[in-house]
């Protein structure tokens, strides 16, 4: 019997523990750490997931106690177990798990991934904000207009309470709204459930598995904060960034998802230096050729009326993309610029409670605001930054509705954007081979 510590940020670590510790008779899990996520350590892993041989839970505990841990639960193998790190950090970890006297811990696809009954598709991606979502959506669609139903599964993002959301399936908007989500959950559930798919999510993936599949013809698995996919896949499509060249080959697990790749879609060639995306593709080419290379852009559209000339304005953006994701910027000042943006208002200076907190723990994060609202308090905080900016418009490049959570007493004008190939193949050419396999 060996003590386990898994390391991990609310999703993959419950993940690990579900498939591979749950019911292993050689591994006492004695505690989770959390991180990057505000607000979800100090809680306990239910008994009522832990299983029986955890009768009172697992406790999760802030990840700077990570050493104290290992001393005091005479801790002897540490998993790391989450996601969109570079290499140097993740070896930081690893010191400090073995300067504690742990041996440090990787599992990797077979030991994690879940096999359905039916075909499934993963969407996964090099680094967090490289247009996962978008190819999700769009791959959903080329299915659906083939005559295929499909279920979507999001990679998980369970901060609330991990017992009632151990499957959560979601249809309608009204759907979501009951499930008290954050602004995270809101950005990933919103668009596709509007767009008329079912959307899963939760703690216990196999168990979600299994539901999904009874109503689909093909899972779509949307992978999240560039991890790789819990379900083992028929097809991978991984999304790289070229506005961030070399990174799909110095993050952790991106890189995985760039050599697992069957597909890689290189994303924002509209917007990044024709360096930048030659770049992507020499290392994409060096480390899977075998890989089928789509490009893309990824146009954006602000909705309402006329132009930001003259406009002060304040731009809120994808809260992970531009946190542990490493942008400074989004979508939300690709489209303000597109419209006349001169004058873009920096929330900085007025940034309340929990945002101040975010820019002093994200120095890179330039003039704009995070979408940050993992709790009641950060989307009063959020609401309250916006009206002392002092701002006369809101560009939202957050892919959930702002609208539908402030009201900040200004327009909030929403960016949306899509995937758009450019030359060939497309995902089309792509997917019909196996569109024709996976005909009912």
């Amino acid at each position: 019997m060996r003590n386990v510590l898994i390391m991990g940020a609310g999703g993959r670590d419950f993940h690990n523990f579900n498939v591979a510790y749950r019911d292993n008779p050689n591994r006492n899990v004695v505690a989770f750490t959390a991180a990057q996520i505000p607000g979800i350590d100090d809680r306990v892993y239910p008994a009522a997931l832990a299983g029986p041989r955890y009768p009172d839970g697992i406790p999760i505990r802030p990840e700077h106690e990570l050493t104290a841990l290992i001393r005091d639960l005479q801790v002897d193998e540490v998993v790391f177990a989450y996601s969109d790190l570079s290499y140097a950090q993740v070896m930081e970890k690893a010191a400090i798990v073995q300067a504690a006297g742990a041996s440090f811990v990787l599992l990797g696809p077979a030991d994690t991934m879940v096999r359905s009954v039916k075909p499934v598709v993963a969407v996964v991606a090099g680094r967090t904000g490289c247009g996962k979502s978008q190819t999700s959506r769009a791959v959903a669609r080329l299915l659906r207009e083939a005559g295929l139903s499909v279920v979507l599964v999001r990679h998980p993002m369970p901060y609330g309470d991990l017992e009632a959301m151990r499957v959560q399936r979601f249809e309608t908007l009204a759907d979501i709204d009951a499930a008290h989500p954050t602004i995270e959950e809101r950005e990933e559930y919103e668009v596709p459930v509007r767009e008329g798919l079912v959307m899963y999510a939760g703690v216990d993936y196999e168990a979600i598995l299994r539901q999904a599949e009874a109503e689909a013809d093909v899972v779509l698995w949307d992978g999240g904060n560039n991890d790789f996919s819990f379900f083992a896949p028929d097809l991978t499509i991984t999304v790289v960034d070229p506005l961030r060249p070399g990174h799909e080959l110095g993050y952790h697990p991106g890189e995985v998802n760039v050599r697992m790749a069957d597909v890689v879609v290189v994303n924002k060639v509209d917007s990044a230096p024709p360096e930048a995306v030659a770049q992507v593709l020499a290392n994409v080419h060096r480390a899977n050729p075998r890989a089928t290379v789509v490009r893309a852009a990824s146009p954006v559209v602000l909705a309402g009326e006329g132009s930001l000339v003259g406009r002060k304005v304040l731009v809120v953006e994808d809260g992970p993309t531009i946190t542990h994701g490493g942008m400074p910027f989004g979508a939300g000042t690709v489209a303000a610029h597109h419209a006349g943006a001169v004058e873009f208002v920096d929330p900085r200076p007025v940034a309340v409670g929990t945002l101040a907190d975010t820019y002093a723990r994200y120095p890179h994060i330039g003039p704009v605001l995070p979408a940050m609202g993992y709790g009641e308090q950060q989307i009063a905080d959020l609401d309250a930054t916006i009206r002392a900016s002092g701002c006369d418009v809101v560009v939202n490049g957050s892919p959930f509705s702002l609208s539908r959570l402030c009201d900040p007493g200004v327009p909030i004008r929403d960016v949306t954007y899509t995937l758009a190939e450019v030359g060939t193949p497309t995902l089309a050419d792509v997917l019909s081979p196996w569109i024709e396999r996976w005909r009912p």
